[in-house]
């Protein structure tokens, strides 16, 4: 059973329905038991990063998607859902996240000839082979929407995208694939990734 976790915020349907496309059954919850018996789990996100930590804690969610991560459960973290997993975010000052990989979230630097927040299509360049990017020719393009990236303190980085500066735009660590494109908003190539994910074991 997929479960995309509802803290109150994001893009919780299209994401659902994006994996009913590709024959993935997936549910949302914010039922705290429902995300602990899950078989993989999805974080998404839209929003500020205070505001998503926040609504993890208060509904008593932050400890079992950490716990469900910690047992080794496929975990994939979309936008925001990326950025929750690190150790803080400078975004409106600064905020703690899960702390589950080391690393903090930046906002991009104001540039005459770049707009932020980065939206659009942009391509991605793989770091390095990551199962839930096998079907995904390397300088593909996906949709992003943010104003903050990370800067990961890890070896995790799967993709990296140029937008003014070169930033981590996917990674991957054990049971972790989390990216900062929306796979559920970028076509083909976007629900290749969450079929793999669907289907991954």
């Amino acid at each position: 059973m997929i479960v995309v976790v509802d803290y109150g915020m994001g893009n919780l349907r299209s994401v659902q329905k994006g994996f009913e496309k590709v024959g993935c059954d997936a549910i949302v919850s914010s039922d705290a038991k429902i995300i602990e018996n899950a078989s993989k789990v999805v974080l998404p996100g839209v929003g500020a990063f205070r505001d998503c930590m926040r609504n993890l804690e208060e509904r008593g969610l932050a400890e079992p998607v950490i716990r469900q991560i910690e047992k080794g459960k496929p975990f994939l973290g979309i936008c925001l859902g990326l950025q929750l997993l690190f150790e803080e975010s400078e975004e409106f000052g600064t905020y703690k996240g899960l702390g589950v990989i080391k690393g903090k979230v930046k906002r991009f630097p104001a540039m005459d000839h770049l707009k932020v927040p980065h939206m659009g299509w942009n391509s991605i360049k793989k770091t390095k082979e990551v199962p839930f990017l096998a079907d995904i020719k390397d300088e593909s393009y996906f949709y992003f929407v943010h104003s903050y990236f990370i800067q990961p303190e890890e070896d995790v980085a799967a993709t990296t995208t140029d937008y003014g500066l070169e930033f981590v735009s996917s990674i991957w660590k054990d049971n972790i694939f989390a990216c900062q494109f929306h796979p559920e908003k970028s076509q083909s190539d976007g629900l290749k990734i969450l079929k793999t994910f669907g289907e991954f074991n």
